[in-house]
């Protein structure tokens, strides 16, 4: 991040107060107010600027100031450095009331872009932006070859046709048009001159400019463009470059998308034929329109670029442009073939080509998303088979790439955007999630909010429970990605993992053939259809658990399963129903060892797994066989006390004829028994050392359910009572106080006195404890003069010695 001293600077701007800021404002005030604006004024506007700029609250300065600045901003004589700070300083303060700027008689090019920068930052409350395109216009319209440079006034005008397209009149956008056509095609092919210093070795012949040359050095013999390369450039070179980033905004605003020439309908049949390429290629392109020979010169450009981006780049930063470049040239092809489709079949060779050129160079995967993109777009079109290219991008890409920031989240964002195109080749995406969620292990932060928004269409009945079983393990998948890449032969200069943390026994398992079964099960390119026991790994992975990207991905686990059972509870069925139920109880215990994950973990699972109870409350009949060994095993009492309660509470809840007709007394009576184990074992004055601590309320929640299966099964009343009896004594003793707090043996003392008091009662217990369906509506719950409230005062007044039947 920051600096000691950059943190320092900002703290003491951000705590300055409204008074110590007036008095700024004067000096610098009077420092604006010199007919020298030497230094000084430069000094205090950095100042000014961080002031209002280290904090997110608009700062209030002098209206003084406010005017001077706007002052010295359209002073034609004040230094460009003084210019700029005065911009950046008013476009802080945005949007101000106050501000009485007008660009409507600047001149200057590079100062009417700052004041334009200014008025564009107010809104549009004044109509700013329709002035600033009209002005900008204008000085396009009139400017002479040998005026001031347009340079400046390209940023703002792609800025005025995004925030407002529509106010651009039809021959406004014809001049554009005709200029952007000039500066992308007919940019001079000599190099700028060299500016000499004038001293006596300099001659006129060791100025002369040569001519621009390609990325491998070799001299440019066509038209020039963003990758022709020089050491010194030409103003309309430059020119060039900026039309060319943004070119493609201006195509999406300035037509929209399928709009073409007039005649394209007419000329449908002949596309694909001999006859209209040849046409297509040849065609005099001067007496087109100016919108449609943009499209044409842009259609050059873009496989100029193509065929630039083929030569061996002699630098490695002319090498990472080429790569830019070719992924800007298919996007703006992509909007081209939108707009006018004759261009589709002149695209297709070239782009098949170059898909074929790319699949076997790693460092240029970026580009395969845009040729993707083109594919989904066309393919159905031009008879490519986007499903193929969709397949091999899902396949390698992520397995190899996973650890590029970048390119994950493009390629989420690719797969996002492109849902409706895909179409019929979802079930491709869908079977890639484990790929896909390589990117989301490693890159979790950035990536969780774009998850969050994917992964309800990646959801497939097919694949819930595989997907669910990823996602627990998703911080597992983290720690292996790591080892894999510390296992890559590739050498890296900068290590994309933890140097300070030490593996090796780590490595050595990753290595160990025993183990390569689970690893590459974990490290899977595509969904398998089966589910591994995990298990092993958690142990042998376990000195990763605290590296700071696993716990980072085991912060985001929680979230994600959520959005997860959101996503299932729109298609479920009883039969998913009961394998994901199973799932939950099978993984409460089973869940990699990341500090603060198996909490915040059993949480969301305890509070899905009662969410399925209650859509499906057969459920607890249906998996009875499955619930006693979770109760009966360890496993219940090492899934925490979230899980724990939710499963008891569900069974004491759900396991009633009301909600299936298949239960019996003798499924009551064997879960009795399970549970009043359970309880024994945990509540027993000499508590195992292996087994965690159980809170109160696991123990109010057994005892509770204890008594709604006795008020089914009234045979064990006297068993659940003496029990009962026993735990509010087991609550007064010291043993217990040792273990838990007072408040919370005070909880237990109460909960057992009043169950007993219902019990006293059978019939009116088994109305509490199982409600029919009329009375489990709200109002019998904020009604006094309804059954239930009346039933529990009636039993309150029975069952205590001291109350009489009478209103006390």
């Amino acid at each position: 991040m920051f600096t000691a001293g950059a943190e320092r600077l900002l703290r003491q701007a951000r705590e300055i107060q409204d008074e110590e800021l007036q008095k700024f404002c004067s000096r610098v005030s009077k420092l604006l107010q010199k007919e020298d604006l030497g230094p000084d004024a430069a000094d205090a506007l950095r100042r000014l600027f961080l002031i209002v700029s280290a904090t997110k609250y608009n700062r209030k300065l002098e209206k003084t100031c406010v005017d001077l600045l706007q002052t010295t901003l359209c002073l034609p004589t004040c230094p460009e450095q003084l210019q700029l700070l005065c911009a950046a300083i008013l476009r802080e303060m945005s949007p101000c009331d106050s501000l009485s700027l007008c660009c409507d008689h600047i001149q200057n090019t590079r100062q009417l872009s700052l004041v334009a920068s200014v008025l564009l930052a107010q809104g549009d409350k004044k109509q700013e932006v329709r002035n600033v395109g009209l002005r900008v216009f204008k000085v396009l319209e009139s400017r002479q070859p040998e005026g001031p440079s347009l340079r400046p006034l390209l940023p703002v005008l792609s800025k005025v046709t995004s925030l407002a397209p529509g106010t651009l009149h039809q021959d406004q956008t014809n001049v554009l048009n005709k200029r952007l056509v000039d500066w992308l095609r007919y940019a001079s092919v000599q190099q700028g001159l060299v500016h000499s210093s004038g001293g006596f070795f300099s001659t006129p012949r060791a100025r002369q400019p040569g001519p621009v040359t390609e990325v491998d050095g070799a001299v440019a013999t066509d038209f020039f463009t963003v990758l022709s390369t020089g050491q010194h450039f030409t103003e309309d070179q430059w020119l060039n470059v900026q039309a060319f980033s943004m070119l493609r905004a201006w195509l999406l605003h300035s037509s929209p998308e399928g709009t073409g020439p007039a005649d394209t309908d007419d000329r449908s049949e002949l596309e694909g034929s001999t006859l209209s390429v040849l046409s297509a290629a040849t065609s005099t392109s001067r007496l087109l329109p100016p919108q449609e020979r943009l499209r044409d010169k842009a259609f050059e450009y873009c496989q100029r670029l193509i065929e630039q981006s083929n030569r061996r780049a002699l630098r490695k930063g002319d090498a990472d442009l080429q790569k830019a470049c070719l992924v800007e040239a298919v996007l703006v092809l992509d909007v081209l073939c939108r707009q006018d489709p004759s261009f589709l079949y002149r695209t297709l060779s070239c782009l098949k080509g170059l898909h074929a050129r790319l699949c076997g160079d790693p460092s240029s995967v970026r580009a395969l998303l845009p040729l993707a993109q083109f594919f989904l777009n066309h393919g159905e079109a031009v008879a490519v088979d986007s499903e193929a290219v969709c397949q091999r991008l899902f396949t390698r890409t992520p397995a190899d790439l996973f650890h590029s920031p970048t390119l994950a989240f493009e390629f989420v964002r690719f797969c996002r955007d492109n849902l409706p195109q895909l179409g019929r080749n979802l079930s491709v995406l869908r079977l890639s999630f484990p790929n896909l969620f390589k990117f989301l292990a490693w890159n979790s932060p950035p990536l969780t909010s774009e998850f969050v928004a994917f992964l309800p269409s990646l959801v497939d009945a097919s694949t819930a429970v595989e997907m669910l079983h990823a996602l627990l393990d998703l911080p597992c998948l983290t720690a292996a990605l790591d080892l894999q890449l510390r296992s890559s032969p590739a050498a890296s200069e900068r290590p994309l993992w933890d140097t300070s943390l030490r593996t090796p026994s780590c490595l050595e398992a990753f290595r160990d053939p025993q183990f390569q079964g689970l690893f590459q099960y974990l490290l899977r390119a595509r969904a398998s259809g089966t589910t591994e026991r995990l298990a092993p790994l958690h142990q042998l992975l376990q000195p990763m658990a605290s590296c700071a990207r696993v716990v980072q991905c085991a912060e985001a686990v929680p979230t994600l399963v959520r959005v997860f059972f959101s996503a299932v509870s729109q298609f479920t069925d009883k039969a998913l129903t009961n394998q994901l139920a199973l799932l939950l109880l099978e993984r409460s215990d089973s869940l990699y060892q990341v500090p603060g994950y198996e909490a915040s973990v059993h949480r969301v699972l305890s509070s899905e797994f009662l969410a399925l109870c209650t859509r499906h409350p057969s459920l607890v009949v249906e998996l009875a066989k499955e619930l006693l060994e979770f109760l009966g095993g360890t496993g219940g009492l090492r899934s925490g006390a979230s899980m724990l309660s939710s499963v008891v509470w569900a069974i004491g809840e759900y396991l009633s004829v009301c909600w299936d007709r298949r239960c019996t007394v003798e499924q009551i009576n064997k879960f009795f028994e399970a549970l009043e184990a359970l309880l024994f074992e945990l509540t027993q004055s000499r508590p195992s050392a292996t087994l965690p601590k159980c809170p109160p309320q696991v123990i109010t929640t057994l005892m509770t359910t204890l008594t709604k299966l006795a008020s089914r099964s009234q045979d064990l009343i006297p068993r659940v009572s003496l029990f009962l009896s026993k735990m509010r004594t087991l609550a007064l003793s010291p043993a217990a106080s040792s273990m838990h707090c007072e408040e919370g043996m005070g909880a237990v003392r109460r909960r057992a006195t009043e169950l007993l008091h219902l019990l006293k009662m059978p019939s009116v217990a088994q109305f509490v404890f199982t409600p029919s369906v009329d009375v489990s509506e709200p109002r019998y719950h904020r009604d006094t003069n309804t059954a239930l409230p009346l039933a529990l005062r009636t039993v309150s007044r029975l069952v205590e010695k001291e109350a009489g039947l009478l209103p006390g």
